[in-house]
Formats: structure tokens, sequence, C-alpha cells
């Protein structure tokens, strides 16, 4: 099973653009996430697709900035995959996000 961040992404991005504003970085998806993360679950219980589809993109495209590829993988799979059916997508998906941000704040404490 891959890990939580990928380490040499996030050790790329820190080496790229600096490792305080990578600490930045962080806490903005920690303040944007959990909004991403309840835009998908109102538009699963409105049934709009569109907006879905735009804040999973969205969530997989933060994941996978910082190395979170699993949460990546699995936000690109609720893009691709429609409205689901269940809450059972988004349990996970919670779940995921939950372990990325703990390993995050590991990582970005250096």
């Amino acid at each position: 099973m891959p890990e939580t961040i990928d380490r040499a992404a996030f050790a790329e991005l820190q080496a790229t653009a600096g490792a305080d504003f990578v600490v930045e970085l962080v806490q903005t998806f920690f303040e944007e996430a959990p909004q991403m993360l309840a835009e998908l679950r109102a538009a699963q219980a409105a049934g709009a697709a569109e907006r879905f589809r735009r804040a999973a993109h969205s969530l997989k495209t933060n994941a996978n900035t910082f190395g979170a590829a699993v949460l990546g993988a699995k936000a690109r799979e609720l893009e691709l995959g429609g409205l689901p059916a269940d809450a059972g997508g988004m349990d996970a998906l919670q779940a995921l996000y939950d372990e990325a941000a703990a390993a995050l704040k590991e990582l970005a404490r250096g």
C-alpha cells in the first residue's frame, strides 16, 4: 500500500517552494479541504453532479500538490465516477483526508 504522503514529492515541493512557504500552503490546505469535503457532501445531497465533480477535482489537485497520492486518487475516482449513490465513497475520502492531514502536520513541522 502506498504511503499516505509521498515523501519524495513533499521534499521536492519544499525544495522548489521553500519549507516556510510549504508550511503556509499546508495551513491553507487545512482551511480549504474541510470546506471542499463539505461541498462534496452538500452537492451529493442536492444531486448536483457538476458541483460534486468540481469539488472533487479541486480536492484531487490540492492533495496531489503535497504528494497525498492516495487521497488524490480517491478524489479522482469520485470526480470521474459521477454522483455516488451512498455516502460510502465520501466516508472513505474523509478517512483518507484525516490520515493525510495528520501526516502533513508531522512533515510540515520538519
